[in-house]
């Protein structure tokens, strides 16, 4: 384990970290099959901060044994829905008990801050279980009216069963460990499912935390099984397995292209949630003092590793130089930093191939003529940081503007007029988010109502509950999370009917 140089870490992380950590399959903490571990490290020093077990094929064949028992004969199926619920509601208790412990690992294992984590990705996570425990009971069929025409004076009562698809594979991705684990777990739970789940190889460390505490709060063994490993060997292994009734994603759109083609042997249900190049549009006729701070919130973000980051910047011509100086200022006032000290408002990248990547794509953006108003570069000689950047002079057929980069890099872009600007935000393969800043409100929703989207805000950004469903339109994915819609994820439909 990597030398932590702090003392204000809690010591329950600390010797979680201390320890070789293992994979949950069957309700028991098992190694590897092969015996293999692999290192996550502590991405604003590079130093390796435990070892994992390190699941493949072997792992993964056990792991949905175990949950097709679960399912197929196990307690799971046999419990009430109130008491699934009771369980659920009981893991959201211990997330939030364990607060500390989570926003540490999250910080350690993601780079983000602390207090980010602290405020918003533990809480989340906890609310999501909450309001899936409540649809736990609230699951229902209808009852259907037969007009049969070639049965004359028959009767026939006819309705609709909402059942559990069955044993799930879910994989995650490494922007949001505990709060992504939380939105698949959650309503495939709550609809009597059973899961295996595989966390990012780059962030295990939540998920087995949680795993600690699922079976700590006793759900029933083979319900919840975590299996830590690459995405080539694991996740590969997953998507493909014939005894996994349904896919869920959430990571690149091109992984997405493979789970897509590995599910097609059993031609498994796959839902996706991938990624985004939104843009954020600021009319002349906006609040400059919410829209300016609302724009570089929407792309710094998370680091801008967030799917629907506002990384596509349209300015109206007339407020153009203003907004951008803006953003640039914001921008070059955030203190990076490791996510452990309280100052710091943005943690480093996650893996130095993310950071390769993102500075890849501003050395691809200067090749093309683009210029920086702030940012631009790697920061520091130590860990995986990049310095929070606003392009300029950019074109719509440059790769930053085309292609999703995952970093604190947004391109600014001037219009002219809000019918110039719908065929330009829709000029995309993406379709996941989309922000529309102006005081004329019937202006704003003719706007949303014209982006192809799954979500536009408007007068604000990065705006996230439970109860609000979260998905992309194109290659940003199929289905949604959260709200009620995500139960038609994890639930298949049968109808019954009966001669009276």
């Amino acid at each position: 384990m990597a030398t932590i140089s702090t003392t204000q870490i809690d010591p329950r992380v600390l010797s979680f970290l201390e320890k070789p950590r293992k994979m949950l399959i069957n309700g028991k903490w098992v190694d590897a099959v092969s015996g293999k571990t692999f290192p996550t490290y502590d991405p604003s020093t590079g130093e390796v901060l435990a070892q994992v077990a390190e699941g493949d094929r072997a792992d993964i064949d056990l792991a949905v044994k175990s949950a097709r028992k679960a399912f197929d004969e196990g307690p799971w199926r046999k419990m009430t829905p109130s008491e699934r619920g009771r369980l659920i509601w009981k893991l959201a208790d211990l997330i939030e008990q364990h607060l500390e412990e989570f926003a540490f690992l999250e910080s350690l294992d993601n780079g983000k801050p602390l207090t980010v984590a602290r405020a918003a990705d533990v809480p989340l996570a906890a609310d999501l279980f909450r309001y899936m425990a409540g649809w736990a009971t609230k699951i229902e069929g209808n009852t259907i009216p037969l007009s049969v025409p070639y049965t004359p004076g028959a009767k026939y009562l006819s309705y609709t069963l909402r059942e559990p698809v069955g044993v799930v594979g879910q994989i995650i991705p490494w922007n949001f460990p505990l709060l992504m684990a939380a939105w698949k777990l959650g309503p495939a739970l709550a609809t009597g499912c059973t899961v295996v789940l595989k966390p990012a190889e780059q962030t295990p460390l939540s998920a087995l935390r949680l795993g600690e505490l699922i079976v700590e709060a006793g759900f029933p063994e083979g319900v919840v099984n975590i299996v830590p490993g690459y995405g080539e060997t694991a996740g590969a292994a997953l998507a493909a397995h014939a005894d996994v009734d349904k896919i869920a994603f959430t990571g690149s759109t091109e992984v997405g292209r493979l789970i897509v083609h590995a599910a097609a042997g059993n031609l498994k249900r796959v839902s996706l949630e991938l990624g985004g190049k939104s843009p954020n549009v600021i009319f002349k006729d906006a609040d400059m003092d919410v829209a300016i701070p609302g724009a570089a919130s929407g792309i710094f973000f998370n680091h801008g590793q967030c799917c629907c980051a506002g990384s596509r910047l349209y300015i109206e011509k007339e407020v153009f130089d203003k907004v951008v100086e803006g953003v640039a200022a914001s921008a070059k006032k955030i203190r990076v930093g490791s996510g452990l000290d309280p100052k710091t408002q943005m943690g480093p990248l996650v893996s130095e191939e993310q950071l390769n990547r993102v500075c890849g794509y501003l050395e691809s953006g200067f090749s093309q003529g683009a210029k920086a108003a702030a940012g631009g570069h790697k920061k520091g000689d130590k860990g995986y940081f990049v310095e929070p950047t606003v392009l300029v002079d950019t074109t719509e057929d440059m790769k930053v503007v085309q292609e999703e980069i995952f970093g604190p890099v947004v391109v600014a872009m001037p219009f002219s007029s809000a019918d110039e600007i719908v065929p330009r935000a829709n000029d995309n393969v993406y379709g996941l988010a989309a922000g529309i800043w102006t005081r004329d409100i019937s202006k704003a929703h003719r706007m949303a109502e014209s982006f192809q989207a799954g979500t536009v805000w408007i007068n604000c950004y990065n705006i996230f509950d439970a109860a609000l469903p979260f998905g992309g339109y194109k290659q940003s994915g199929w289905g949604r999370e959260m709200g009620h819609e995500v139960l038609n994820n994890y639930t298949q439909t049968k109808a019954v009917c009966a001669r009276i």
